[in-house]
């Protein structure tokens, strides 16, 4: 079992249609809820889902308890990418674009949405197993920048691509039962099922198979070549490429 998430909450938000065993805590829209579950974690447990109320963001991390080392248990990462990403596509326009540039950005027709962290305690060796991690997700709904849609094709927001009644709250109620598919599908048949839908996301390159190692870097083999690429996973997850620190949301 790759992830324990059987621990129950009964800290309910009503806004938040959540499958068992989540438990939803909302922050008001000044906070950070990537922050705040890293905070609680250890007391909270798995399940705990926060989640920020706001219309242009929509804003949450979950909390999770792996049972492996942090070295493997990272890869759960590539399961809250995959959910979100088919959290999208399930209100998607018809041939929207829904693509995953790796490990963490996520892309709607080509412009940057937003994507995923991971948090993990920053004492542990790599051969231990973590008592939590954080998976955070952030997508943005609506565009505050204030330019005229379309001007910088490199950044986009979902009200821009046709996702005009989508809200922030159904996205994470989306992300949460995707996100239980994936680890169901983790259970059953192995991290290869969860490697499969995160790499059916990436930009399609002609003569390029692509895989998922232990430890969660990037395989890269190219037809006719025997060398294979490796492209380090663990490192690119200490600074989100998306994210902007100084505004505490999607690159704009």
């Amino acid at each position: 079992m790759p992830l324990e998430m059987a621990r129950p909450q009964t800290r309910l938000a009503p806004e938040l249609a959540l499958p068992p065993p989540f438990s939803a805590i909302r922050l008001r829209e000044v906070g950070d809820a990537f922050a705040h579950a890293v905070t609680i974690a250890p007391e909270k447990g798995a399940g705990t889902l926060v989640y920020v109320g706001r219309f242009d963001l929509a804003e949450f991390a979950l909390v999770l308890e792996p049972d492996e080392p942090l070295l493997s248990a990272r890869r759960v990462f590539y399961a809250g990418m995959a959910a979100l990403a088919e959290a999208l596509a399930a209100h998607a326009q018809p041939d929207t674009s829904i693509t995953i540039d790796w490990p963490d950005s996520l892309l709607v027709n080509q412009g940057l949405v937003g994507g995923g962290r991971l948090a993990w305690p920053r004492d542990l060796e790599e051969g231990q197993t973590p008592e939590w991690l954080v998976f955070g997700g952030m997508v943005r709904t609506v565009s505050m920048s204030g330019l005229e849609p379309g001007l910088n094709p490199l950044v986009t927001a979902l009200e821009e691509e046709g996702f005009t009644d989508v809200m922030s709250s159904q996205l994470v109620e989306s992300f949460a039962r995707n996100f239980m598919r994936a680890i169901d599908s983790w259970q059953e048949s192995g991290f290869s099922a969860v490697a499969k839908n995160y790499i059916e996301r990436m930009p399609r390159e002609q003569g390029v198979r692509r895989d998922i190692d232990e430890n969660g870097d990037l395989m890269i083999r190219r037809m006719g070549k025997v060398e294979v690429t490796r492209q380090k996973f663990a490192p690119r997850l200490v600074q989100a490429a998306w994210f902007d620190p100084a505004t505490r949301g999607p690159r704009a």
